[in-house]
């Protein structure tokens, strides 16, 4: 999954979730619009078409990421 917006590094998704943006989540391609509310969802960045450099697990809360790992 994919964050909304396209972060470079791990740390600068951390960093925005913990100053409190607002931060939401999408799946691409043909299996999309299954993504949770709630619970643990795992992201990759940069997007594609870029090499992935990061992973991270997340948790959401009502559609928002409140926690990195």
């Amino acid at each position: 999954m994919y964050t909304d917006k396209n972060y470079r590094t791990k740390k600068q998704l951390n960093d925005a979730v913990t100053s409190g943006v607002a931060i939401t989540v999408y799946q691409p391609g043909p299996f999309g619009g299954n993504v949770p509310s709630d619970g643990i969802v795992y992201l990759e960045g940069p997007h594609y078409p870029e090499p992935h450099r990061w992973y991270a697990e997340a948790t959401l809360k009502d559609g928002y990421v409140v926690k990195v790992k």
